[in-house]
């Protein structure tokens, strides 16, 4: 997926704070905005690739959002943008990242960036996992025989694509990494 082709949803009571940040935004993403938790909620959907979500929301907190999020089983990455300062209490939530506000444009661009990535990777892990398991399940209980006379090999030829893409995003990982700890995650 091309940054171009993610949809951002940006959650916040406060229309002037979600306005900035799709219009910083709207350049690289399709943006959404939401002006509250019960507005969030009405428009999260599949389509949503990431959610920047506010925690202190007077209608429904952002955390209760974030954990509705989870509840209906979306695929969303959500990075909680907030003023609230982060207690022991975020190591029960679910969210993908934290970023204290104000949060810098090209800090927000690389957190969405890194959540994309994630997704990417996600994906095509649990496509690798199914594809390999297919596989081994099929070579142990057919003969070389059968196999020959399947559409196997186009499974093979799937899982080497597939294994060759998570090893590049392995190589990566170490860029990923360093950008990740660069993100300024607390007010400066």
């Amino acid at each position: 997926m091309a940054p171009d082709d993610a949809t951002v949803l940006i959650v916040d009571d406060e229309r002037e704070v979600a306005d900035v940040y799709a219009l910083r935004l709207r350049d690289s993403y399709e943006t959404e905005t939401a002006y509250g938790g019960e507005d969030a909620l009405a428009k999260i959907d599949d389509t949503v690739d990431v959610v920047l979500l506010d925690r202190r929301m007077p209608d429904i907190s952002g955390d209760d959002v974030l954990e509705e999020i989870r509840d209906r089983g979306h695929s969303c990455r959500v990075i909680m943008i907030t003023a609230v300062d982060p207690d022991f209490e975020i190591l029960d939530m679910k969210f993908d990242d934290y970023l204290c506000k104000p949060v810098e444009k090209a800090d927000l661009e690389q957190a969405i960036e890194q959540q994309l990535a994630a997704r990417r990777y996600d994906e095509r892990l649990s496509e690798y996992m199914n594809v390999t398991s297919k596989l081994a399940l099929l070579e142990g209980e057919k003969t070389p025989e059968r196999l020959a006379d399947s559409d196997v090999e186009s499974l093979r030829e799937r899982a080497a694509e597939l294994r060759e893409e998570l090893d590049d995003a392995l190589e990566s990982f170490d860029d990923i990494d360093t950008a990740f700890r660069e993100i300024e995650r607390t007010p400066g």
